[in-house]
């Protein structure tokens, strides 16, 4: 899974990225296009682990994206190109400017971010105008064409030019038959505001969008905190009064934000967090891990993680009952630890 991490210039994208995945700007290739995978933190993979004592421990991982910079604007091809790098993002990780500084304009997060939406919506415009088109002409010349696809495009059109954003409107955002469109506009989106190193407070009043999926980080501070030994972060942390890096929950929050879940396998060789969406079928989960898995699957032998817990031992778990048998069908729950029985 991919997020395209986007913002304004100056908004302080390369920091966040750097700040994620712990990498540095320096080199000559700076300004080109950078991907980072990064192991999403999850104490069970940490509890279980130390549990089981395996030769490998395994967390799940995002991968974050970050496009090189362009000057963005109408008309402008370049332009063009890099919104078509962005669209191959499951999700974006939209940076918002909250900070003053040398060099810097007046600080408007609420306009920022209303600008860069516009932006989306109307490289979603562009699509969509060139396609009606496209459908339109086809349909003069008597070619076959799909009518759900020019009826969906259209509702899209109307939503577009009322500068409404496609994820607001599910039943387009999810369309099957829209999907290979890449609508930006449509993908699940997590704002950022980007603070001065000494200011935690999120701007002041927010677009409905912005209030459903948004944080406040103090970007520079993250980035330098990277950098850092484990004894220095942890001296930085506490002279900040910082209980734990926000890029944690941005990677937390990035996780959710796909609809993503984590199910466990567990033993003497390896502890394994594995990336599933919410509501996969068990014999799909077990094509997660192999093929032949799926292919020869009987049953799931399924405990969740708090049942464990709370028996302190699979052992235990099985005796009280916890440990069960699931079919094909069973609908994967966050946090179950799976042995999967199959044959091939």
């Amino acid at each position: 899974m991919k997020l395209g991490i986007i913002g304004l210039p100056g908004s302080g994208k390369a920091t966040v990225f750097e700040a994620l995945t712990h990498s540095s700007s320096a080199g000559p290739k700076k300004n080109e296009s950078k991907i980072g995978m990064v192991k999403v933190p999850d104490e069970r993979v940490d509890v279980l682990s130390a549990m089981y004592k395996p030769k490998k421990t395994i967390y799940a991982q995002i991968e974050y994206f970050l496009p090189r910079s362009v000057v963005h604007g109408r008309d402008n091809k370049q332009d063009q190109s890099f919104w078509a790098k962005v669209r191959e993002s499951d999700a974006l990780v939209h940076v918002v400017r909250n900070f003053s500084g040398p060099g810097h304009t007046d600080v408007t997060p609420q306009s920022d971010l209303n600008t860069m939406n516009q932006e989306l919506i109307l490289a979603d415009l562009v699509v969509t105008e060139k396609r009606i088109e496209r459908l339109e002409h086809d349909n003069r010349r008597g070619k076959k064409y799909n009518p759900e696809e020019f009826t969906l495009l259209q509702k899209c059109l109307e939503k577009l030019e009322n500068e409404i954003p496609l994820r607001e409107v599910p039943e387009l955002a999810s369309a099957p038959v829209l999907r290979g469109y890449a609508f930006l506009s449509a993908k699940p989106a997590l704002v950022l505001f980007n603070n001065e190193d000494d200011d935690d407070q999120t701007p002041g009043e927010l677009p409905t969008e912005a209030a459903e999926a948004h944080m406040v980080i103090r970007g520079k501070l993250e980035q330098e905190l990277a950098q850092m030994t484990d004894e220095e972060a942890a001296e930085f942390l506490a002279e900040f009064s910082i209980t734990a890096s926000a890029m944690d929950r941005v990677l937390r929050r990035s996780y959710d934000l796909l609809g993503l879940i984590s199910f466990f396998t567990v033993g003497e060789d390896e502890v394994r967090a594995w990336t599933i969406q919410k509501d996969t079928d068990a014999v799909d989960a077990a094509d997660v891990i192999h093929s032949d898995i799926k292919k020869g699957f009987i049953r799931a032998e399924v405990v969740a993680y708090d049942d464990l817990m709370d028996a302190g031992s699979h052992a235990e778990a099985r005796k009280r009952g916890t440990v069960r048998l699931e079919g094909k069908t069973y609908k994967v729950q966050n946090g179950d630890i799976i042995n999967f029985r199959f044959n091939v």
